[in-house]
């Protein structure tokens, strides 16, 4: 059968009109050298700080080193099948991570690529990992608290919304703990919560898991793991990815919670990384700008202003000393970042008192700003009394002639100490809170036995909620406390103690009789 020449040029015609000739520019190098999570690549003249780059199996690497003749990259996915001679691209785009509600209750890791099981993650927003902090005209006081249910941090350290508080003490004495009661009083205020777990062991990171979930407190919360088998690269980038997670419900004028656990660990990836590209090191061998990779960290957290969406977040980072010394490089160094620290001591720790919070070596820079009026009606003298109890406990060790002051100080003391006790994954609503740091200070639980003092703070919350309802309920809503109303609170303890209460001594005694 003929052809039709006609019909064969247009057909020609139709596919060279229909032919896709676009031309993608892509920058393409090699790598002359890998090992340890970093690859040297030659000929990515265009490659941008922090771009990503693509390494054959779908490996993606970040450029930190842009030299003269060659690039470094960390890489930030499994690197053992990557070889010298291999093919690089460049992306185009900065590192960035996935933002959105579809996040909550999801645990991802540093790329915020899902690694619990539950398929991909609903979202088509992203943002990249590293921006520039809010400046100074966008930024509002911080002056609404952000409540942690813990007596002894909400009484005496206050933490507001946009507030950067240091959690700092060694190794197992319960940093993490406080960072998770945290999570978990955040249940229905609204506060949206990120864990950025960094380096530390996958069991760990699952216990935390399985404790947001056992307290319903995942819903409200994203995990962000780099653990112990993660690259280094990965571990790096880790807080930055949890802070543009924060960052996007604070930018929608809400209030987002962000947990850094831990920055030792952070910094010692980084120094890694530094010293395999041959950076020059300083001081313990960190790289000169350790500094600047936690200030530029930090200082994205922010109470908004009015203008800006007032929406707000907290960072609770976390330090891990060694036996106790806060004058190491980077101790030393986030905490002139911060607006205050929580000190763990690991002698309290050992003595039972838990939380093991050092009220004499923490404090909230932003104090009473941040603390409601009925916390501070309560708890105002509170931080005296422990100093001086700690003081005259030292003194009393060296002889036992005490005048009946000095007996009365170390009474009120020992029950302050005992008040300020909290079991695990217990976090109080601040009425209950300040009506058991009013038991203390108001000298209600004064003569007590000891083991009776958490008795004597439950039964009197039990005593309270049904004899004083409204006077509660009053103190629940407005987060105030009237001196009308002191008063009145003080004479329910009284009475309480005087008619309702039943010390262990005396009920031994009615047994006996």
């Amino acid at each position: 059968m003929a052809t039709n020449s006609d019909d064969l040029t247009a057909l020609l015609r139709q596919r060279i009109d229909s032919l896709d000739t676009a031309v993608r520019d892509v920058n393409v190098g090699t790598v002359v050298e890998v090992g340890d999570g970093i690859a040297r690549i030659f000929g990515l003249s265009e490659a941008l700080a922090g771009e990503l780059l693509e390494f054959p199996g779908g490996v993606l690497g970040m450029a930190l080193n842009l030299e003269e003749d060659s690039v470094g990259a960390v890489l930030l996915g499994a690197y053992e099948q990557i070889k010298e001679g291999d093919e690089v691209r460049t992306t185009g785009r900065v590192a960035e991570v996935p933002v959105g509600e579809a996040l909550l209750g999801r645990i991802v890791n540093a790329l915020g690529e899902p690694i619990d099981g539950h398929g991909p993650i609903e979202t088509d927003q992203t943002d990249v990992i590293e921006k520039v902090a809010p400046g100074v005209t966008l930024r509002a006081n911080v002056d609404t608290p952000l409540q942690t249910g813990i007596r002894a941090i909400d009484s005496m350290i206050p933490v507001g919304r946009g507030q950067r508080e240091l959690i700092i003490g060694d190794r197992q004495i319960g940093k993490t703990a406080i960072a998770v009661d945290t999570i978990i009083n955040q249940r229905d205020t609204g506060v949206i919560c990120v864990y950025v777990a960094i380096g530390q062991k996958a069991g760990q990171i699952a216990s935390v898991c399985s404790t947001l979930e056992e307290f319903g407190a995942m819903g409200h919360t994203i995990i962000v793991a780099a653990g112990a088998s993660d690259p280094a690269g990965q571990q790096y980038i880790a807080p930055f990815s949890g802070c543009t997670m924060g960052e996007y419900f604070r930018d929608k004028g809400q209030d987002a919670l962000v947990i850094y656990d831990d920055l030792t660990k952070h910094s010692w990836a980084y120094r890694q990384i530094s010293l395999l590209l041959r950076r020059p090191p300083g001081r313990e061998a960190y790289p000169g700008d350790i500094f600047y990779l936690h200030s530029r960290l930090l200082e994205r957290a922010a109470r908004m202003s009015e203008a800006a969406g007032n929406g707000s977040l907290t960072a609770l980072p976390i330090i891990e000393t060694q036996e106790g010394d806060l004058t190491t490089y980077v101790p030393t160094n986030v905490i002139s970042i911060t607006d205050g620290q929580i000190y763990v001591e690991p002698s309290l720790f050992n003595a039972g008192n838990r939380p093991a919070v050092n009220a004499g070596l923490s404090v909230s820079r932003v104090g009473g700003d941040a603390q409601l009026q009925a916390m501070r009606a309560v708890a105002g003298g509170l931080r005296l009394e422990l100093a001086q109890y700690r003081e005259v406990a030292a003194f009393a060790q060296f002889g036992s002639d005490l005048d009946e002051s000095t007996r009365r100080q170390l009474d009120r003391g020992e029950r302050l100490l005992e008040i300020l006790k909290q079991g695990q994954y217990e976090p109080q609503p601040v009425v209950d809170q300040v009506i058991c740091i009013r038991c203390g200070t108001s000298g209600a639980a004064d003569g007590l036995p000891i083991e009776d003092t958490a008795r004597f703070l439950r039964e009197a919350l039990e005593y309270l909620r049904s004899a004083e309802a409204d006077l509660v309920q009053t103190i629940a809503n407005s987060g105030r406390i009237e001196d009308d109303e002191l008063v009145k609170l003080d004479a329910a303890l009284t009475t309480f103690r005087a008619d309702h209460f039943l010390t262990s001594e005396t009920a031994a005694v009615d047994e006996a009789e």
